[in-house]
């Protein structure tokens, strides 16, 4: 099986990321990007964490960590919970669908399947946390990435409930000092280029 097709193990890292079909859009207005977070909550948060997310005109990244397997117990059955990939694909499929009605187009919105690559390594979280809020400059939507709304860059300095793991995120960087230091360095590509698609 391919490293981009294999399933989502348990309690490891993942770059999680994907693009539109001929890196066409997939976010449209600003309440698309607001969908695709609520329904992404909404199907992943039982089987995923998520550490850092940016969403860009045409493609998108996630850091996560697959949580241990849950199970349900149902009318005295026990029901194995959907997997992780299954959870992103239900995800995809219900925004397609929405999207597809919206713009009153058919067909396939993003490549399939979604790419997913494992984190092995402190060094490659902390790059990849940094590459993928700096996503929007290096892509050229903004001049300054701090100003980007649809990433998870601020929401991790503030100090209010997320679903994201924030407090992690910033123990890997030491603080929010060093968070906000390694942010404006020189990203080293090296390190994550087997992590990245462009």
């Amino acid at each position: 099986m391919k490293k981009h097709q294999q399933e989502l193990a348990p309690g490891k890292f993942y770059h999680i990321f994907n693009r539109g079909n001929n890196s066409e859009k997939i976010f449209f207005k600003q309440e698309n990007y607001e969908f695709f977070l609520r329904r992404y909550i909404e199907y992943v948060s039982d089987c995923i964490e998520t550490f850092a997310y940016c969403l860009l005109p045409n493609h998108f990244h996630f850091l996560v960590r697959v949580k241990e397997k849950a199970l349900l117990l149902t009318d005295a059955k026990l029901l194995a919970s959907p997997t992780p990939s299954q959870s992103l694909h239900r995800l995809f499929t219900s925004y397609c669908k929405a999207i597809n009605k919206q713009e009153t187009r058919h067909g396939s919105l993003i490549e399939n399947p979604f790419k997913r690559i494992e984190i092995e390594s402190n060094e490659y979280f902390t790059n990849l946390v940094v590459y993928i809020h700096t996503n929007p400059q290096l892509h050229g939507f903004v001049n300054d990435f701090r100003k980007y709304t649809w990433s998870s860059y601020n929401i991790i300095l503030i100090n209010s409930h997320s679903f994201l793991q924030k407090s992690y995120v910033l123990d890997q960087f030491e603080d929010k000092e060093n968070y906000r230091f390694c942010h404006l360095k020189k990203i080293n590509l090296l390190a994550i280029e087997q992590l990245i698609f462009e």
